[in-house]
């Protein structure tokens, strides 16, 4: 059986609402007006970096090094006040786990913040490899993170699972199959599209 690798927010956990309040308290703080947690799902998914330069861009303006590190202090000492598994979620890692699949996540979240989340959460004990967006020189859609996750379970072969562009197009890169998640923040096509978590281990059986 294939090894399934997932995507973290979006994907596994509604992380948007921690992210949102962290980010605009950045933005106030430089006084700029907030974002509504619609306009950051659209901003979610290349790492944090990028997260706030869009942020600030919204409001047309530029961040500064001392608004992506306050950022990253704001959400990494507290990253876990509203966020949520979704519904769904937990059977569909219990399933897979009782399989015996080995489980990974690939996310473009720093490390620090992955790993609060995760134990947080109770989720750390799913998965053989956790590669955050720092972890490596690489980040999705760059086919190498994922190789890295790949390298860390010790397989070369495996199931993309996230509900981004990003991580189709790093399972792509890798010639591995893709499943979008349409509950997500993302917009994306993959070889198979869940537009609910309890789809997930049916799809994932199909396709090996």
């Amino acid at each position: 059986m294939r090894a399934v690798i997932f995507d973290l927010d979006g994907t596994l956990i509604d992380a948007a609402p921690d992210i949102t309040l962290k980010l605009n308290q950045v933005l106030t703080e430089a006084g700029h007006l907030a974002l509504s947690l619609v306009e950051v799902h659209g901003m979610i998914g290349d790492g944090a970096k990028v997260l706030v330069e869009r942020a600030f861009a919204a409001r047309g303006a530029t961040p500064e090094l001392l608004h992506h590190a306050r950022f990253m202090a704001l959400y990494g000492d507290n990253p876990v006040n509203h966020t949520v598994i979704y519904e769904g979620i937990i059977p569909v890692l219990e399933i897979l786990q009782a399989q015996g699949r080995p489980l990974g996540i690939c996310t473009n979240k720093p490390m620090h913040a992955t790993r609060v989340v995760l134990d947080a959460l109770n989720l750390t004990h799913f998965f053989g490899a956790v590669v955050g967006g720092d972890a490596t020189p690489y980040r999705k859609p760059d086919p190498r993170h994922l190789a890295a996750v790949l390298a860390e379970l010790e397989v070369t072969d495996a199931i993309m699972v996230g509900d981004h562009a990003n991580d189709m197009k790093a399972a792509a890169g890798l010639k591995l199959p893709g499943i979008f998640c349409a509950w997500g923040y993302g917009q994306g096509q993959g070889e198979a599209l869940a537009k609910t978590p309890a789809e997930l281990p049916d799809i994932i059986t199909r396709l090996g």
